[in-house]
């Protein structure tokens, strides 16, 4: 398991926008707020492996790689290989591939910061979306409730060799307590009291999320949204730190 660098705070900015100006923009104004950037598949489909560079650059920041990687282990491995000379902070597989897939993802980011001389990225697993709720579950056949497959897909991670997983908030003082301090929670389904929910079923405030055990909150539109997105990342930091 990597020991992960301590960051400024726990927050990453979601930067969900497929446009790299708009991307960079945010970016360079969050750059003496926030924690972290999180980049994911609408950016990364549209602009690929430059414009990450380009938004890291904007930053200077720790960036999580959002691309939720599902496939067969060998697929899974070499795309893990082929975002780590990126040099993200954190990347992610979904933990319902199982735990070949899981145990080849660790391995192949190790192996490919190796080659690549540069330090691992933590490799998280996705266990259930905070989109979804026990009746989305249903609708795909899962027949337990969410909080169930969360405690099921973290336990299987972590003996898959992942540094940690993506929980909502409402998961995080059970895995904590569960699966030790050192394994990661990171934490989506996110909102400030002051914001919309929007289409989040599973949320809790920043305060409470890591009061509860998560290491890093993720919160996208309450910033990103906001008139100005720099004084909104603050306001959100100084009530962490209340």
């Amino acid at each position: 398991m990597a020991t992960a660098p301590k960051l400024r705070n726990p927050v990453f900015c979601a930067l969900d926008t497929p446009d790299l100006g708009q991307a960079t923009s945010w970016a360079a104004k969050l750059a003496d707020t926030v924690g972290g950037v999180k980049l994911g598949l609408e950016f990364f489909n549209a602009q690929g492996p430059r414009g990450v560079s380009e938004v890291m650059r904007a930053s200077g920041l720790p960036l999580f790689l959002d691309l939720k990687f599902h496939d067969i282990p060998n697929t899974v491995a070499g795309a893990v290989r082929s975002v780590v000379p990126l040099k993200p902070f954190m990347i992610n597989v979904h933990a319902n591939g199982g735990r070949a897939m899981m145990e080849a993802a660790a391995k192949a980011a190790h192996e490919a910061a190796q080659t690549n001389l540069v330090n691992r990225p933590l490799v998280i697993g996705v266990t259930v979306l905070t989109s979804m709720d026990d009746s989305d579950l249903r609708e795909v056949g899962v027949t337990e409730s969410s909080f169930d497959q969360v405690r099921r897909l973290a336990e299987l991670a972590k003996i898959s060799g992942l540094d940690g997983v993506v929980c909502s908030p409402h998961e995080a003082q059970v895995l904590r307590r569960d699966l030790g301090p050192n394994f990661k929670l990171i934490t989506p389904g996110v909102r400030p009291a002051w914001a919309a929910a929007n289409d989040q079923k599973r949320v809790m405030t920043p305060h409470e999320a890591v009061a509860a055990g998560a290491d890093y909150v993720v919160i996208g539109r309450p910033i990103t949204a906001a008139p100005d997105e720099a004084a909104a990342a603050k306001r959100i930091v100084m009530e962490l730190a209340a």
